[in-house]
């Protein structure tokens, strides 16, 4: 079996190196086909292990966990636009009035239209209502000064680094609405409101900032003293992921938001540093391998059947979530912003879901009980799956659309032209 994983590890790492470059100019995203590969593997007798995320949801919540900060690190890190409340305020309506409008329209139908139990219905809300910074990739923003952030990249990047903090002081809701013979409800959610909600959204953004500045210095101007080898900036990148979530949970903080805000922060200190390209793509790479381990799982999770405990309910929750809820109330949250009517249909309908959905429902699950934990599962990775291959079949020509009609280039467009700039150089 060792040598079998091997084997599979090594043809998904060498697939997520092509396949994107190769299908650039299709409407179809790599995570659909290893989700394909995962589940065509774990329906052959090739003894692999089980991937069921209920049984092992420790394991699940770690590498998740992994995957999701190293994103953030490279998230951050690509964001050319400096902070401030005005140059993001897209971002941040789509986190503080878009997320919460999605997570209190989603439990009014899990809870009073469905019937799920409350509790139930708040994790999966939370669960589900951020977007995500893994598999969003190809409508992000472009490499670091590269260029290519224009209203709508910008606005789903900031979107997905900053949610994937702020949605877990509703996790942690979810889980105060679970009955414990010791405490009342309303022991439970005054607790929750000035920590949970309070305290550690704020030490994530302050611990975040802190972790940024001290970052900056050490890795940007310490070296001028003190010389940091070129190629191990990679490893820099890796260790600002690791010092700034560490420390940041060491206190009780929000380790997502801190990673974020430490990599934005960095971004600002240093923007046309030479190293800055080397440190996201470390971490893009790493991020890209982890993609591939969670991916080929989830699709051998559905393989050993995931969706048994599917339901018509559970079902139509998630594409209610995604063709209703979060296009409706992507709309009404940018009223009157400065997006064109083009912009908001787009930033409106790709709310992608993915690892983060994973991450939340799997940490909840490994620190309390839920009667409905398998259910919820199914409603998860149900919904995950159709955003993978609804939003990556859609991504490259709406993408495409978006930006011949604002009059810019497209992705392939831009790199062709840089191929013949690069030529042109070559013969000169």
């Amino acid at each position: 079996m060792y040598n079998t994983i091997l084997v599979v590890l090594g043809v998904a790492i060498l697939g997520v190196a092509w396949l994107p470059s190769l299908l650039k100019k299709y409407p179809l995203s790599y995570p659909i086909l290893f989700v394909g590969l995962g589940l065509l593997l774990f329906s052959l007798p090739l003894g692999l292990p089980d991937p069921d995320p209920v049984e092992f949801s420790t394991f699940a919540t770690h590498l998740t966990e992994i995957c999701v900060t190293v994103a953030l690190t490279g998230t951050g890190l690509k964001i050319d636009k400096r902070f401030s409340l005005k140059a993001w305020r897209v971002p941040i309506m789509l986190v503080l009035v878009l997320m919460v409008l999605t997570i209190a329209g989603f439990v009014g139908l899990a809870w009073g239209v469905f019937g799920l139990p409350l509790a139930s219905a708040v994790l999966l809300a939370a669960t589900l209502a951020p977007t995500d910074p893994v598999l969003a990739g190809d409508v992000q923003v472009g490499e670091p000064g590269k260029g290519g952030e224009d209203n709508v990249r910008f606005a789903l990047t900031g979107e997905a680094g900053l949610n994937d903090g702020l949605a877990f002081p509703f996790v942690y809701l979810g889980l105060a609405l679970l009955p414990i013979a010791k405490e009342s409800v309303a022991d439970r959610l005054w607790h929750w409101a000035w920590m949970d909600m309070g305290y550690r959204v704020a030490m994530g953004l302050f611990a975040g900032w802190l972790a940024g500045k001290v970052l900056s210095y050490l890795i940007f101007d310490l070296p001028k003293r003190v010389s940091i080898r070129p190629n191990a900036y990679g490893f820099v990148a890796l260790a600002v992921t690791l010092i700034a979530y560490g420390l940041t949970e060491l206190v009780h903080g929000y380790g997502f938001l801190a990673v974020f805000v430490a990599a934005v922060t960095l971004r600002r200190h240093e923007r046309s540093h030479e190293h800055q390209d080397e440190m996201h793509d470390f971490t893009d790479q790493l991020e890209r391998l982890l993609i591939v381990v969670i991916l080929i799982l989830f699709g051998g999770a559905i393989a050993w059947g995931l969706f048994d405990h599917l339901t018509w309910r559970g079902a139509a929750l998630g594409l209610l979530l995604l063709l209703v809820l979060r296009p409706l109330g992507g709309l009404l949250t940018l009223w009157g912003s400065r997006l064109g009517m083009g912009e908001r249909l787009v930033v409106s309908f790709f709310g992608i879901r993915g690892i983060g959905s994973f991450f939340y429902l799997a940490f909840a699950l490994d620190t309390r009980y839920f009667p409905q934990s398998r259910e919820l599962w199914a409603i998860t990775g149900f919904t995950v799956l159709v955003s993978i291959i609804m939003h990556g079949c859609l991504a490259t020509p709406v993408m495409n659309w978006l930006d011949k009609r604002q009059g810019r280039l497209t992705e392939v467009e831009l790199e062709e032209q840089e191929v013949r700039e690069e030529e042109k150089r070559a013969v000169s």
